[in-house]
């Protein structure tokens, strides 16, 4: 284990800034607001500008992986989420938001599936979600400082140089993970045999795209990761802004809450599969409660300020079901798809994060910021969450065992 301590602390430390970057906009949303004029479909935008830019670009990160390994795709794309982080300081309107959002997103496209990539070659199939779900735990300390800590940051000397120390912290990671990381462990030399062509990549990510009980498991990682992130990294600060009227640290602090309940959350459920001995089940229960939560934010008009912080950080615990999910796929490929196994399946996530935070911009929108938005936007999050759990039912169920 101590051999894979540096390897662990570097995807933390790569994730965590990935986690700050995509929920950076919860906490500030009406500084941003105000600052570069937006409207809230424009906010709804640039929450979603991250993840469009990262599911557009999964396709040709699994192909990276797999030809030149993760640790130099990981540390060059970082290169990227540097110029984004600087784009977004410099910001002086909607299109300058998005545009260095979407930047930050390609940037770290490579961050979450490198966890995968790696962990699944450095550990056993027996304590590969255990270990994706420290990592991803850890990873949150990425949220926690995107709430109250930024919110006191943006409060003091302003978002913008907030941003020009991410750029800062996000230049020596690259470098760092780049020195140390490794694609095997010493004992697991690459496999003799020569490296395959573009074409030969290209033609086993088909190979990818039809492997049976592929398209259950992108279903419901369409929705799970993507319904919990659309509540705490984009709406959330605005709906406790719209609704409860809370100042810039006292959304901080729920958000902050929230994102301690994600992080109990994943804890939970790493070890859950091999108690179980399914995956399926622990996805399932995850997605009926998440989405039985939802519909109580959805049918409770204005929910005093206790109870509404009280469901949101309960939806962020038991909604943390993603790692399960993430498991379950990368068990459906041999290793030498591996890179374009788990990105493809990463893909789904990407899209739900896309697409969920602009629906409920437009959700939010119509109805002016009201009450009665933020409870139709969630109502159609818990309607998702079923119909992704509906289309799950089909899927193979799979152990760590």
């Amino acid at each position: 284990m101590a051999s894979r301590l540096p390897l662990l602390l570097l995807l933390i430390a790569i994730t965590c800034l990935s986690q700050f970057y995509r929920v950076s906009n919860g906490v500030i949303a009406p500084e941003l607001t105000r600052d570069l004029g937006l409207s809230t479909r424009q906010l709804g935008w640039a929450g979603s500008a991250f993840f469009f830019a990262l599911f557009a670009v999964q396709v040709p990160v699994g192909m990276w992986f797999d030809r030149y390994g993760a640790r130099r795709t990981v540390a060059g794309l970082s290169l990227l989420a540097i110029v984004g982080a600087l784009w977004i300081a410099a910001a002086s309107d909607a299109v300058d938001l998005i545009i260095g959002r979407a930047l930050v997103g390609v940037g770290c496209a490579a961050s979450f599936m490198s966890v995968v990539f790696l962990c699944s070659r450095w550990f056993t199939p027996a304590k590969l979600a255990t270990a994706l779900s420290w990592v991803f735990t850890a990873s949150n300390v990425g949220t926690l400082a995107a709430a109250t800590p930024f919110a006191v940051i943006a409060a003091t000397i302003g978002w913008r140089n907030g941003f020009l120390g991410l750029a800062a912290l996000t230049v020596a990671v690259a470098v760092t993970f780049y020195a140390v990381v490794r694609d095997r462990p010493p004992e697991q030399p690459a496999p003799p045999g020569r490296r395959e062509s573009l074409r030969e990549i290209a033609r086993g990510l088909l190979e990818v795209w039809t492997t049976p009980g592929l398209v259950p498991v992108l279903a419901m990682h369409f929705f799970a990761y993507a319904t919990m992130l659309t509540v705490l990294g984009v709406w959330g600060g605005p709906y406790l802004y719209d609704v409860h009227k809370l100042g810039a640290v006292e959304r901080g602090n729920v958000l902050l809450a929230m994102g301690v309940a994600q992080i109990a959350g994943i804890l939970a459920y790493g070890p859950m599969d091999r108690l179980l001995r399914s995956r399926k089940k622990v996805v399932l229960a995850g997605a009926i409660v998440s989405a039985t939560l939802l519909a109580a934010l959805a049918l409770w008009p204005r929910p005093p300020l206790e109870v509404a912080a009280t469901l949101l950080a309960a939806l962020c615990f038991f909604c943390a079901f993603g790692t399960v999910i993430v498991a379950q796929g990368r068990a459906l490929f041999p290793d030498r798809l591996a890179g374009r196994g788990v990105t493809t399946v990463n893909m789904a996530q990407c899209l739900g994060l896309a697409v969920l935070p602009a629906m409920m911009g437009y959700i939010v929108e119509a109805f002016d910021n009201s009450d009665l938005a933020y409870r139709l936007a969630f109502a159609a999050l818990a309607l998702g969450l079923v119909l992704g759990a509906a289309v799950y039912l089909r899927s193979r169920d799979s152990s760590s065992t």
